[in-house]
């Protein structure tokens, strides 16, 4: 029996009349065997790699065949975006056999919801948070909600894992399967990683079912592929050349922050481009009615973040361009898989860099992937601030907690490192009371979280304060107080959203709103990003394109080659083939540089660790150390002899601010806080590699 013969007869008929294939991709007959016995498993391909399907299709099987009743399937994905692009899909292969897909986020009215609840769907597409406000509701029976659950697909898992929300999904997960009283089957889909069968454990927390990952047989990618670096040395020019090129063709241009995408925008429509917003701050309404009208045109262009690179359909596109670069061969190999979907056509992409920083980065990017390199999924060390959140939801939950059934319902969580601290933290501060054993809500929780009945505490992450913009009736999207807290100039306070310049008329800062008209002036915005650090790999990349090596099948234009040439002769000093040394060279000033190419958390543990080289004004950078001026080459290797082996456990000092970073900090001892922010700043394999290195003085240091 083929593995599409082992489909319900139903399915099989669907796939054939209805979508018109002839027959699955490599990726949907491999999962076809795992998934229908019940494993948990890892489904990786590409971008438009047919994920969706591979684990859908053999789970309405199981539905139809051992006649799954209530709701039996949870889809969870990272944006709600994503969630309402699906919908559609699912909905239409649920309806083969006449069950039911909804959709369940904080855009869908309390009418929805209250349906939902009421008569289950067979499938229902949700995030984290979402579920977590379900488990804490007082309007939702949410032991009768859960109680036929059998699997939960978890879509684009590695942009869950690396982060906190990873650990907020395995908590609630833990506590889903306890409600549904049986084992419960994770499917993660994913896109390559560098460590599938580590990120796949991680997912199953501890399960004992079978672990599966599955790639399409033959999971190496020949297609063509077309990459490009040209130097442009601003926005304004990053936006002539957009407009200039594959006129008459559909392009996707990647900005890695919000106030650049609106730049791009408001740029390419002064030169006549038919231009399209798509980024975090813009309206869940507007988004969606630019990428309707993006995927029904052929020339023009939709300017985004991060947001369209997981998955979102928004039609075959021709060409993708990035401005700038980002971080992570997987985030590179996200945005070159949005292209090269129609058979004939060729994988794209074009880095647009606009400045000497950007054109090394995008070269170093290139030449990892060219060597075949992804990162490993790490998610983030020592969440104990995520235990606190969990326990405190569990008490939410169950509205009393018999405190020797906590460690069953936390799961993998309750062998987090401080646990058990966390827990008696909580009770000494009144965030929770005990009460012989049964442990209910206590009134600093109430204090701290209380209002919207504990709606901060249904999402891990922290999201800065927004005013929602509105024109007339119509809201486009959301701008930070940073923002409209500028100085107006001559013609008023004018700001930039959905690619547009809009007077600011009035500010409500109590109701959050924001009005304003369309204006002839010039805007900008300012929103807070989060910092990114390189990884060590891409450090050490950056050294290898200084000493010379390009990315091979990479096209650098003649003036990105020559601004790499000018890159080249700055650091002359970088040798090919050197590994992982690194060098002392004195700066224009003669301040000493300590050249590590080991990233900036490996950097500042470096800076911390040797004291006695530091000055008051010494700082780290990805790729160098600054130390005070006199340190010489024998200083510096005296220093590494005497503290070899301490160096890469050194933890950097934490301050308050940094903190906030966890956003249940509260909830946490200040000592155990500090332990977790620290180790989450520490990168001691790096740190080990450049302590070990040789060091070469340059020009007499």
């Amino acid at each position: 029996m083929t593995p599409f013969e082992r489909l319900h007869p139903a399915v099989q008929y669907q796939v054939v009349n209805d979508f018109g294939w002839s027959g699955l991709r490599g990726l949907q007959e491999a999962a076809i065997e795992p998934v229908l016995d019940g494993a948990d498993a890892l489904l990786l391909a590409a971008t438009a790699g047919g994920k969706t399907e591979a684990a859908v299709l053999p789970l309405l099987s199981r539905m139809e065949a051992q006649r799954w009743r209530g709701l039996s399937v949870l889809y969870v994905c990272p944006l709600k975006a994503l969630l309402n692009n699906l919908e559609p899909r699912l909905s239409r292969m649920a309806g083969w056999l006449g069950r039911r897909a909804a959709v369940w986020h904080g855009d869908v009215s309390q009418s929805q919801k209250r349906w939902i609840a009421a008569e289950p769907p067979d499938l229902l597409l949700t995030t984290p948070e979402s579920l977590e406000g379900m488990l804490i509701s007082a309007r939702i029976e949410h032991a009768w909600l859960f109680a036929d659950l059998q699997t939960v697909v978890v879509d684009e898992v590695h942009a869950f894992a690396t982060g906190d929300r990873g650990w907020h999904l395995l908590g609630v997960l833990t506590r889903l399967t306890r409600l549904a009283a049986r084992p419960v089957q994770r499917l993660g889909l994913s896109a390559t990683v560098g460590n599938p069968a580590a990120l796949l454990d991680w997912l199953a927390d501890g399960s004992d079912r079978p672990h599966v990952v599955v790639t399409a047989p033959s999971s190496a990618d020949r297609r063509a592929v077309d990459v490009g670096i040209d130097f442009v040395g601003s926005l304004s020019n990053a936006a002539h050349v957009i407009a200039s090129l594959h006129q008459g063709e559909k392009r996707l241009v990647f900005c890695d922050s919000r106030a650049r995408v609106e730049e791009i925008a408001v740029g390419l429509r002064e030169r006549a481009v038919h231009t399209f917003v798509s980024h975090s701050s813009v309206s869940a309404d507007e988004r969606r009615q630019a990428e309707r009208a993006f995927a029904g045109e052929s020339n023009c262009v939709i300017v985004a973040t991060s947001t369209l690179e997981l998955g979102i359909d928004i039609g075959d596109l021709d060409r993708v361009i990035q401005v700038g670069a980002p971080t992570t061969v997987s985030s590179y190999l996200q945005r070159l898989g949005r292209t090269g979907r129609r058979p004939g056509t060729t994988r794209n992409l074009l880095f647009l860099s606009t400045d000497l920083a950007e054109l090394w980065l995008a070269s170093a990017l290139t030449l990892l992937w060219s060597r075949g390199y992804v990162e490993d999924v790490v998610p983030p060390v020592l969440p104990r601030h995520i235990v606190a959140q969990q326990i405190l939801g569990l008490v939410l939950q169950e509205r009393r907690l018999v405190t020797h059934e906590l460690a069953g319902w936390l799961g993998g969580l309750a062998a987090v490192d401080g646990a058990s601290q966390v827990l008696d933290h909580l009770v000494r501060t009144e965030f929770v009371v005990d009460e012989g054993g049964l442990i209910s809500i206590g009134p600093r929780a109430e204090q701290e979280w209380g209002r919207r009945y504990f709606a901060d505490l249904t999402s891990a992450f922290t999201s800065e304060p927004m005013l929602e913009v509105v024109l007339g009736r119509r809201v486009l999207g959301y701008l930070p107080p940073l923002s409209l807290a500028a100085r107006p100039g001559p013609g008023g306070l004018v700001v930039l959203l959905a690619g547009r310049a809009w007077d600011v008329l009035d500010i409500d800062w109590r109701r959050k709103r924001v009005l304003v008209a369309a204006s002839e002036m010039k805007g900008r915005s300012r929103w807070n990003s989060g910092g990114r650090t390189m990884s060590f790999p891409l450090a050490r990349a950056h050294h290898d394109v200084v000493a010379g090596e390009d990315p091979p099948t990479v096209a650098l234009s003649q003036r990105a080659t020559g601004k790499l040439a000018e890159l080249r002769a700055a650091h002359a000093f970088a040798a090919p083939g050197s590994a992982d040394r690194t060098y002392l060279v004195p700066d224009s000033s003669g301040r000493p540089v300590w050249w590590t190419f080991a990233g900036f958390r490996a950097n500042s543990a470096l800076l911390d660790g040797l004291p006695e080289l530091a000055g008051d004004d010494s700082t780290a950078g990805e790729l160098r150390v600054r130390w005070r001026k006199g340190v010489g080459l024998v200083e510096l290797r005296e220093a590494l002899s005497r503290r070899r082996d301490e160096l890469p456990t050194t933890r950097p000092d934490v301050d308050d601010r940094a903190l906030e970073s966890l956003k249940f900090s509260a909830a946490v001892p200040e000592q155990l806080a500090r332990e977790t922010v620290a180790e989450r700043m520490a990168d001691p394999p790096a740190v080990g590699r450049v302590v070990a290195a040789p060091v070469r003085a340059v020009n007499a240091l």
